[in-house]
């Protein structure tokens, strides 16, 4: 790196790990506040709200690093706007283009910061973050069904090639991963109902396996009509056949990763089990809209710490009579303030209107992109 761009980043990255933690440390307050309200329930102790609060962090600050970024550089350049700093790398011969160029290069270890935090260490921490709490309030996690969550299922079991379709109602899936309240409904080729299964709980042996204890197995089967008689709409079609059994072991595509998605939500899983999850539902025909962007958010969203940058570029070409540091470094906050919410209300648009999922998350930081570099066209001119 040229002895300008080492300055510049040794400005840039100082107060960006000051913003960064001032800015957690907000977040770390006002989650504990709000967590307040379940201290006392079962054995949920203030120690717990701390820990959990704590293991949130890792995704706090994969929110708040293209927000710390802008902040950073905007506070950077408008010090070295009202020293006349920045006017003398340009009366040196420091290009706009050159400038932008570099101050890229300084957001590249930010981006990998971001994909490193978003991919492996806060998908790690949320789930751990839910297990405590769960743990402590002695509760499980569920849908907003009062019977559970429900999950479709399908898989070729038979010999003959035939597709079962099967619909699991999990009443509880534990912090270890492990469910209770099980009822499996069981359907062929032609959606009929063939095979109904209740089981006390269940634990997951790989590959591909569910162990099932308690299990209550009703066959559903066909009653061939009487030879020589009219038929009769009273005559039975099916009879039921019930086994109980102690174990059952169930082939399924269902696996702890995909049930604890429950633990989780969308935007704070790793693209890695979005990915998965994606597949499941694809496979079972199954909406996949609000996932998807979530996907596509992941995955473009650390490109928004360089659409940062570029919008804080034309602030060092500000000088002290436009405006105060502290004005300056206010409207970088608000700024990042309007990208995060604009970017979290297009997704829901997106999501209602069913809008291609890239468009859907690309569109943001496009915008805030086209108005950085009109931002800088401008101040360039004058």
């Amino acid at each position: 790196m040229r002895i300008y761009e080492k300055y510049f980043a040794r400005q840039i990255y100082l107060t960006f790990i000051f913003i960064l933690f001032a800015f957690s440390g907000l977040f770390f307050f006002f989650d504990l506040i709000n967590e307040l309200n379940s201290v006392g329930h079962g054995n949920y102790k203030f120690q717990y709200a701390v820990l959990r609060v704590a293991l949130q962090t890792p995704s706090r600050f994969y929110e708040i690093i293209p927000v710390a970024a802008l902040i950073s550089a905007i506070y950077v350049f408008a010090q070295m706007a009202a020293n006349s700093e920045y006017t003398i790398f340009r009366v040196s011969g420091l290009a706009t283009n050159q400038a932008l160029r570099s101050l890229l290069k300084i957001g590249v270890p930010l981006v990998f910061l971001t994909y490193l935090i978003g991919e492996v260490v806060g998908p790690y921490t949320d789930q751990l973050s839910e297990r405590v709490r769960l743990e402590a309030l002695g509760s499980s996690v569920s849908s907003n069904f009062q019977s559970g969550v429900w999950v479709k299922d399908t898989l070729t079991e038979r010999a003959d090639g035939e597709q079962v379709t099967r619909f699991v109602n999990v009443g509880e899936l534990r912090p270890d991963a492990t469910i209770s309240n099980v009822r499996i409904y069981e359907f062929d080729s032609k959606f009929r109902l063939s095979n109904v299964r209740i089981a006390q709980s269940g634990r997951y042996q790989p590959p591909g396996h569910w162990l099932l204890t308690g299990v209550t197995d009703t066959q559903l089967l066909d009653v061939a009509p009487p030879t020589g008689t009219p038929a009769d709409a009273l005559n039975p079609v099916y009879r039921a056949k019930q086994v109980s059994l102690p174990e059952y072991s169930l082939r399924s595509e269902l696996t702890p990763q995909i049930l604890s998605v429950l633990l989780v939500s969308p935007d704070r899983m790793s693209m890695f089990n979005l990915f998965r999850y994606i597949q499941h539902l694809t496979e079972n025909h199954q909406d996949t809209q609000r996932y998807e962007i979530a996907l596509w958010r992941k995955l473009l969203y650390p490109f928004a710490v360089f659409v940062m940058l570029v919008l804080s570029l034309p602030f060092a070409y500000l000088h002290t009579r436009a405006g105060v540091v502290g004005m300056k470094v206010f409207g970088g906050i608000m700024l990042g303030m309007s990208f995060q919410l604009f970017n979290t209300l297009f997704s829901h648009i997106g999501t209602l209107n069913t809008w291609p999922a890239p468009l859907t998350a690309a569109t943001p930081g496009l915008v805030y992109l086209v108005l950085g570099l009109v931002g800088l066209k401008w101040v360039d001119r004058h």
